[in-house]
């Protein structure tokens, strides 16, 4: 049996539908995450990207959301590895570092679901939207104890 591509292909050889499949759909690089300018220690939020969409955990307006959303980040073979609070269950992540994919993963498991069922997605833990609040000090009553 072949390897699957993501153990034989290196990122930047991925085509784009493999890139874009290798996405787990937990959600979490769509949360806002606050940034320490004195230490660079970077704090995760429970709130949402404005065009995050909390129950299917997905981009609501993917093929834009870069023009839309100034601070949107998109993920790239290049930067995956300097972007440092990637979550550590990213599959970019793990890939970019040798590693293999967890089991809850939609390309082991066969099943779009099974980041969810595991705990590892954000649905159903967001308690805001960008959209919902209005100034940045807002934000700090929606800080996580730890990566989410």
């Amino acid at each position: 049996m072949d390897e699957p591509y993501w153990k034989t292909t290196p990122l930047e050889a991925m085509s784009p539908a493999q890139w874009e499949r290798l996405c787990d759909g937990c959600g979490k690089c769509c949360l806002s995450k606050l940034e320490d300018e004195d230490t660079g220690d970077i704090y995760w939020t429970s709130v949402g990207c404005r065009l995050f969409d909390g129950a299917t955990c997905r981009c609501s307006d993917y093929a834009n959301r870069l023009a839309r959303v100034p601070d949107c980040v998109g993920l790239t073979p290049d930067n995956v590895r300097t972007i440092t609070w990637l979550p550590s269950t990213c599959a970019y992540r793990l890939v970019a570092e040798g590693h293999d994919l967890y089991w809850w993963h939609h390309l082991v498991s066969g099943s779009a679901e099974t980041v969810h069922e595991a705990g590892i997605s954000v649905r159903g833990r967001l308690t805001a939207s960008e959209d919902d609040l209005a100034e940045p000090e807002d934000y700090f009553e929606h800080v996580l104890d730890e990566e989410p």
